[in-house]
C-alpha cells in the first residue's frame, strides 16, 4: 500500500477535481453567511435545505474575488433593487477548486439576478397572500383619518435628513397650521429594522389616544435597503395598527408590502408632511365654507322674520278689532245666559218659598187650638204625659182665646 503525505493526498484530490470538473456550472443555493474582506473580496457560505427549510442537505464555501465582485454587485443591486444578503436564494456560475491548505470551495464568476428576483417576488406574493388570508391587508386603509390630524407620532431615525425635512415642512407651512410631533426612534436600515420599527409601533400603541396618525419615514438611502419593509411581521403590525399609518420609506417606483397595507403611501417625508397639511387645509376650508353658509342662512332667516313681524304689526289693529268684536259677542251671550239662569233660579226658589209658607201656615198652633184643642205647659215646658206632673205642680192650659192656670192636687 502506497503511503502519502497529507499534502500529496490533497494534491491528488485537487488534480482529480480539476480533471473531472474543468467547466463552470450554474448552481442554485441559499446564502447562509456573507462577509467582505479588506481588499474587496466577498466570501459566502452556501447551503441547500429540504422542503421544510429546517434541515441542511448540502453546504459549501464560495469566494467572489474583488475584480468579479466589483462588477457583479452593482449589476445585481440595479436589477433587483436590493443588496446581496443572507437568506437570499441565488443562481451562481461557479468553478470547483480545491486548495491543499483550505480545502474544497467554489469560485463565483457570475450571478443571475433574475433568479433572485423571481424568488423575491415569490416570497412577496406569499406574504401578501398570507396577509389576505388573515383578513388584515385592507384593515388600516379602512380606518378614518382625523379631520385635523395635528397630533403626529413619527417613526424614524433621529439623525435622518428625512425626519428633519418632514418637521421643517410642517412647521413652515404657509397657512400657519400648528402640529404636535413626537419622535419614536427606530433604525431605518440594516438587519435590525424590522424589530426596531415594530418596537416603536408598540410604544405608540400604548399612548395611541394622544395621537391622530402615525408616519413612518425613511428618506434617502439605497433602494437595496428596502427589503426589510417586505416583512410579514412588520406589515402585519402596520395593518393591525389602531391609527392610520402613512409610509414614506421608498421612492416613487418602489412599493413595499408595508406600503401596500398602510393607510397611505407617499414618495418622500416632505410629501408625507404635505399630505397632512392638505388634510388640515381641506378641513379648514370646509369649516370656513360652513361658517359662511351658516351666517348666510342666519341673515336670510332674520330678514324673513323681520318681514313677518312687520306684516303682523300691520295686521295687528284689524286683528285686535276683530278679536274685540268676537269677545264682546261672547260676553254678551254669556250675560244673556247668566240673566236667564238667574231668572230661572229665582223663579224656582220663589215657588219653593210659597210651598214652605203654606206648610208653615198649616202647622200654626193657633189653627189647632181653634179646632177645640188645648196646650198644657208646666214650668214653660209642654206636658206630654200625666206622669210628667207631680202633686202641687202648677200647669197652664192654653186655649184659643186665653190661658187657665191650675194646680195639680
Amino acid at each position: 500500500m502506497e503511503t502519502l503525505t497529507l499534502l500529496e493526498l490533497n494534491g491528488r484530490v485537487k488534480s482529480t477535481l480539476q480533471f473531472a470538473m474543468p467547466d463552470a456550472y450554474w448552481v442554485q443555493a441559499e446564502i447562509s453567511s456573507m462577509s467582505s474582506s479588506g481588499p474587496g473580496h466577498c466570501y459566502l457560505e452556501l447551503v441547500q435545505k429540504d422542503e421544510s427549510g429546517r434541515t441542511f442537505l448540502a453546504k459549501a464555501k464560495a469566494n467572489i474575488w474583488k475584480s468579479t465582485w466589483m462588477q457583479l454587485r452593482p449589476k445585481f443591486e440595479y436589477a433587483t433593487g436590493q443588496r446581496l444578503a443572507v437568506g437570499m436564494k441565488v443562481l451562481l456560475q461557479v468553478t470547483v477548486t480545491f486548495h491543499e491548505m483550505y480545502g474544497y470551495s467554489l469560485v463565483v464568476h457570475d450571478l443571475d439576478p433574475t433568479y433572485t428576483m423571481g424568488d423575491m417576488a415569490r416570497r412577496r406574493r406569499e406574504i401578501i397572500a398570507r396577509l389576505t388570508a388573515d383578513g388584515v391587508i385592507d384593515l388600516n386603509r379602512s380606518l378614518e383619518l382625523a379631520l385635523l390630524p395635528q397630533r403626529i407620532a413619527i417613526v424614524s431615525s433621529a439623525t435622518a435628513a428625512g425626519y428633519g425635512d418632514f418637521c421643517n415642512q410642517l412647521e413652515g407651512n404657509m397657512y400657519g397650521f400648528r402640529f404636535y410631533c413626537r419622535l419614536f426612534p427606530a433604525l431605518m436600515q440594516g438587519d435590525q429594522v424590522e424589530a426596531s420599527v415594530s418596537s416603536a409601533l408598540n410604544a405608540i400603541a400604548r399612548v395611541r389616544d394622544k395621537f391622530d396618525v402615525v408616519v413612518i419615514i425613511r428618506g434617502g438611502g439605497a433602494v437595496s435597503e428596502l427589503s426589510c419593509f417586505d416583512s410579514y411581521t412588520l406589515a402585519s403590525d402596520i395593518a393591525n395598527f389602531p391609527l392610520p399609518v402613512i409610509t414614506g420609506i421608498g421612492h416613487e417606483r418602489d412599493d413595499t408590502v408595508c406600503d401596500l397595507v398602510s393607510f397611505a403611501k407617499v414618495k418622500t417625508p416632505t410629501a408625507a408632511a404635505e399630505f397632512l397639511i392638505s388634510r388640515v387645509y381641506d378641513t379648514a376650508m370646509a369649516l370656513e365654507d360652513l361658517t359662511r353658509r351658516t351666517g348666510d342662512c342666519v341673515r336670510e332667516r332674520m330678514v324673513r322674520e323681520k318681514q313677518r313681524m312687520q306684516l303682523l304689526s300691520q295686521k295687528l289693529p284689524s286683528l285686535f278689532a276683530l278679536l274685540k268684536v268676537r269677545q264682546e259677542h261672547v260676553l254678551e251671550n254669556s250675560w244673556n245666559r247668566i240673566g236667564i239662569g238667574l231668572k230661572n233660579l229665582i223663579a224656582g226658589n220663589s215657588h219653593k218659598l210659597e210651598l214652605m209658607e203654606k206648610s208653615l201656615a198649616a202647622a200654626d198652633p193657633k189653627l189647632i187650638l181653634g179646632r177645640g184643642y188645648s196646650l198644657t205647659t208646666c214650668g214653660g215646658k209642654t206636658v206630654r204625659s200625666a206622669a210628667d206632673l207631680k202633686k202641687g205642680s202648677v200647669i197652664v192650659t192654653v186655649l184659643r182665646d186665653g190661658e187657665i192656670e191650675s194646680e195639680v192636687r
